[in-house]
């Protein structure tokens, strides 16, 4: 007899326990972000104010393409090349001003053709449809992957660098070398350092539009083109705090440097919306540390919750119930340290 399965039942929990792993923001502005075509978009994910949610069958996906690295640089190792990887950190690039990221791993020596030329490897896995396009050459097709070579070539100064692209549908490779441009890669870098030490939020990119399929598909539409709000509380997306140069941030509200980054997840009781992160106009406030926000035409303060300052928390879960606030409910938070949930 066959024993029926709960197909979809299994499926979900599967998925559902991957989604529940999901890793945090990183704490950098990583290589393989630096050719996105929006500056916008590079400095809202860097300070944590736009999160992507991936559903556990991309999770899933993610963990395909990593696993396919090892592969790939078993293929390399087949045909001669000598390949280090970064087991120590010996292959991370820093640049400074919260710029770095993570190299695949470094051909030493044996590619055929160019079997003495050190080169920095780059692997990617590709659908059918974004493989195919790669028939242009990487710069064209994935203008990202190509600065991150850049990037990475810029960190290590090794001039050559190999992108290995697999089909996931049907196994077959791309392979391309790529030259070092210096002065993109120096160009590449800066931008990401710019962004990266601005405490005010870029313009959305040229030509930008709600149905351009560049922002139709982006993390940042709904904030861009929707609600102009950050649904994330956390010490970046704080007013009080400033990246600094050193690739460190400081909290001008405790004048305290060198925030952890666990810390910075979750920030403080004294969160104040960063301006540039809500659609409220900022107005004039007398205290240095709470913000008054015009909500519904009505002054609301933001900062450490008391009986007249409100939590970003509060704010975000009820903006409006946060704006017409009355006596009684000031005296209910007073009182019994009551807050707005919903």
């Amino acid at each position: 007899m066959k024993i029926p399965a709960a197909r979809e039942a299994i499926a979900a929990a599967i998925d559902a326990a991957h989604e529940a792993k999901a890793e945090p923001p990183r704490p950098h502005m990583g290589a393989s972000t630096l050719g996105h075509h929006c500056d916008r978009w590079l400095w809202l994910s860097f300070r944590w104010a736009v999160q992507p949610e991936f559903p556990g069958r991309i999770r899933r996906l993610f963990r395909r393409g990593q696993r396919e690295e090892e592969t790939v640089i078993d293929d390399l190792r087949a045909i001669g090349c000598e390949i280090s990887q970064d087991e120590s950190q010996q292959h991370r690039v820093v640049f400074g001003s919260h710029v770095s990221g993570s190299i695949d791993g470094i051909i030493e020596s044996g590619l055929p053709g160019a079997e003495n030329t050190r080169h920095v490897l780059e692997i990617k896995t590709h659908s059918r449809k974004s493989f195919d396009a790669l028939k242009d050459g990487v710069e064209k097709a994935k203008p990202e992957h190509w600065a991150q070579m850049q990037v990475y070539m810029r960190g290590t100064g090794i001039e050559r660098a190999l992108y290995v692209a697999v089909c996931k549908d049907d196994d077959r490779y791309h392979i391309e070398r790529i030259a070092y441009d210096a002065d993109a890669a120096e160009a590449i870098v800066e931008r990401g350092q710019r962004l990266a030490l601005s405490e005010r939020m870029p313009e959305p990119c040229p030509g930008g539009s709600p149905d351009w399929y560049q922002c139709r598909f982006c993390d940042a539409h709904d904030f861009c083109w929707d609600t102009r709000t950050t649904i994330h509380v956390n010490c970046r997306t704080c007013a009080h705090v400033t990246p600094l140069a050193d690739s460190t941030w400081h909290c001008a509200r405790h004048d305290a440097g060198g925030i952890p980054v666990e810390f910075q997840r979750d920030g403080c009781d004294c969160h104040v919306l960063h301006p540039d992160l809500v659609p409220w106009p900022l107005r004039d406030s007398s205290n240095p540390h709470v913000a008054v926000y015009e909500i519904e035409g009505k002054p609301v303060q933001n900062g450490e919750p008391d009986a007249h300052v409100f939590g970003s928390k509060e704010i975000l879960a009820n903006p409006k119930a946060c704006a017409n606030a009355d006596d009684l409910d000031r005296d209910i938070r007073a009182t019994f340290g009551a807050r707005v949930v919903r």
